[in-house]
């Protein structure tokens, strides 16, 4: 069987989610609101924790960067898919199909470690209360985030090592609607079982990691509730750590469900429609679940209005 080398390759077909005509408008129309809301509510909620001074606690040092990986996990996946749904333009060069792939890998390694951190950070506030200014310094919050994108720059650089590596022989049809890992590892001729192992090892590991902190971090919090004699108590102690774990249920619900798996399964259908919920939906979600029912942020909402208000009164 005659084989070429990946970088031989000019482009790449998306198949997308549908062939209709009519669908597909719907879901443009669709995912193009979702869009602009997931662009409005993340860089929303990174303005008003950098404009309010009450906001910078850890919490919300986590929050604002959590932000910031939701608003690039939507703009990876949705502007081509946008364009492939408007033009019905199904070709991807190689490159930019390449970029996509590993700068998804990125940012959701990234988010994953970041929601343990998270989740510590709530552990902390509630386990260790007096402590908890001391536990999670500047310093230490720093050392969290930049923690995070260190193991995500690690994984995506063994990514891009393993992918490197493939060879494609008789098709170029990726079944997803973006360049994603495993369809494309099911498109190889080239033997992928290496491949998905050391892949595997790495993803897995931190995915592991991840749940196990997360984890250890509620049972914590759940013993440390259960301590508490009055129950208006144990409703704020919940409240603190409840949008949290809401995100953290959704983010790896889908995440496992999709990438747990062997790759050869990956086929239109209902992978894609999980796919489209956590790299445009949640991404959407995020703001909403740590803005609806969270006091701090309608409040800071409403001292930061009144200032652009009187600033622009003053010019």
């Amino acid at each position: 069987m005659g084989r070429r080398n990946i970088t031989h390759v000019s482009d790449f077909i998306l198949m997308g989610l549908t062939d209709s005509e009519e669908i597909r408008l719907v879901l443009f129309t669709l995912f193009l609101l979702m869009y602009l809301f997931t662009v409005l509510g993340n860089a929303g909620m990174m303005l008003i924790i950098c404009l309010d001074l009450q906001l910078h606690t850890p919490m919300y040092f986590f929050l604002s960067h959590l932000s910031f990986l939701d608003l690039s996990f939507s703009t990876i996946v949705t502007p081509k898919t946008l364009d492939n749904l408007l033009t019905s333009n199904k070709h991807i060069s190689y490159l930019n199909c390449f970029i996509q792939m590993n700068c998804f890998v990125f940012v959701g390694v990234t988010e994953c470690v970041l929601l343990s951190s998270m989740a510590y950070d709530r552990y902390a506030a509630i386990c260790n209360p007096l402590h908890y200014p001391v536990v999670m310094s500047t310093r230490r919050c720093c050392s969290l985030v930049f923690g995070s994108f260190l193991i995500g720059f690690m994984d995506t650089f063994v990514n891009v090592l393993c992918l490197s590596k493939l060879h494609f022989c008789d098709s170029n049809v990726i079944y997803h609607f973006f360049c994603d890992a495993p369809p494309v590892l099911a498109l190889s001729c080239t033997d992928t079982h290496d491949i998905e192992i050391i892949i595997s090892i790495f993803a897995g590991s931190t995915l592991v990691v991840s749940l196990i902190t997360i984890a250890v971090s509620y049972v914590s919090i759940l013993s440390t509730i259960l301590k508490i004699t009055s129950t208006s108590g144990k409703q704020k102690a919940f409240s603190t750590c409840a949008s949290h774990l809401l995100s953290v249920t959704i983010f790896y619900g889908t995440t496992i469900f999709t990438y747990v798996k062997p790759s050869k399964s990956y086929s239109l259908g209902k992978d894609q429609v999980v796919s489209v919920f956590y790299s445009i939906v949640i991404p959407m979600l995020n703001p909403l679940i740590y803005s609806l029912r969270n006091k701090e942020v309608k409040n800071a909402l409403s001292r930061v209005l009144p200032k652009r208000k009187s600033w622009k009164k003053l010019k």
